[in-house]
């Protein structure tokens, strides 16, 4: 495993996060979720990223118990605040009072006095940047985070939190986006004012879901308890990545990663650590042996000619309009 820098920071991230959205709590038992994370930490994995709105807080709980006992130094924990937690009016959002109340019930549930990064999981539109900010410092100050980050939110965004963060005396270091091969709209925007002002990307699905495991071909059975196996055993076609064109085309790059050395999903991850303002690509598992192939991923090296030749294979199938960072929310 190698490490990277969080942005401008101090702080080293492992280049291969383990990360429990859609898994701790809600497809895995916590038995299972605890062998993940030790198979994680076995193979040098030490950043987990979590949010409180996971598995309705679950999976907050589900890693905390997985690291009880694990020396707190040694592992790196990121998690997020905005989407609800409850059915009150106040338990979403990025309100003083959300983020205060929300800390703490990850502190609770993480079992643990302070988080390495705490995230605004998106933008919050009803709360005003500044209440967001000012509580994000205070929480810096308690010490109940280290550091402070973002999650899918645009370069404008990015750029007027950065300098109110400035102003209380603390700064953003991250920002969690959506990338891929086939979904790479922070590229053009995103990721230049994030270089200029320290920010590194902490990527989720950098599998686009697992249709870059190369596992969906056309016209071919759907493998046994994929998440896009419908009930009468075939494709679903509701994704923005399941067309046929997609898949046709990434059936085109395992020649590519075999060229490399590689599997197809440790390809694919490989590709997102070679942008040098990536701190970390997130991967899940549901059973601890699926970690091992990912990992694979860390410290690859991909000749320009390979990574040349994908981008000529998925061609108009990519997406880059940075005005679709913004992946779950629509700006009113």
């Amino acid at each position: 495993m190698e490490y990277r820098k969080l942005g401008s920071s101090g702080m080293y991230l492992s280049e291969i996060a383990y990360g429990n959205w859609y898994t701790h709590g809600e497809q895995i038992d916590q038995d299972t979720a605890t062998a993940c994370v030790q198979q994680a930490m076995d193979l040098g994995i030490t950043t987990f990223d979590t949010a409180d709105a996971y598995a309705g807080t679950r999976a907050e709980s589900t890693l905390g118990e997985a690291l009880a006992g694990v020396r707190r130094e040694s592992v790196e924990i990121c998690t997020k605040v905005y989407f609800p937690t409850g059915e009150g009016r106040n338990d979403r959002g990025l309100s003083r009072k959300h983020i205060m109340e929300s800390m703490n019930g990850s502190l609770r549930r993480l079992q643990t006095d302070y988080v390495d990064l705490y995230q605004a999981h998106r933008y919050d539109y009803e709360t005003p940047l500044e209440e967001t900010m000012q509580a994000f410092a205070d929480i810096v100050r308690a010490g109940k985070a280290h550091y402070i980050g973002v999650s899918e939110w645009t370069a404008d965004e990015i750029s007027a939190g950065a300098a109110l963060a400035k102003e209380h005396g603390v700064q953003l270091v991250s920002n969690q986006p959506q990338y891929s091969m086939l979904w790479r709209v922070i590229e053009a925007q995103v990721v230049p004012l994030s270089e200029d002002l320290g920010i590194g990307q902490i990527c989720w699905s950098p599998l686009a879901q697992g249709v870059l495991t190369g596992k969906y071909a056309p016209g071919q059975a759907v493998p046994q308890g994929s998440r896009f196996r419908g009930p009468d055993g075939k494709l679903k076609d509701d994704h923005r990545f399941l067309g046929h064109d997609i898949l046709t085309r990434v059936q085109r790059l395992l020649p590519l990663a075999a060229e490399a050395g590689l599997s197809m999903s440790a390809f694919a991850v490989a590709w997102v650590l070679q942008n040098p303002n990536v701190s970390a690509a997130i991967v899940g598992a549901s059973r601890p042996e699926q970690l091992v192939d990912n990992t694979k991923a860390s410290g690859a090296r991909l000749d320009p000619k390979l990574l040349a030749e994908a981008d000529g294979i998925l061609g108009p199938v990519v997406e880059r309009d940075p005005e679709k960072v913004e992946s779950f929310l629509t700006r009113p």
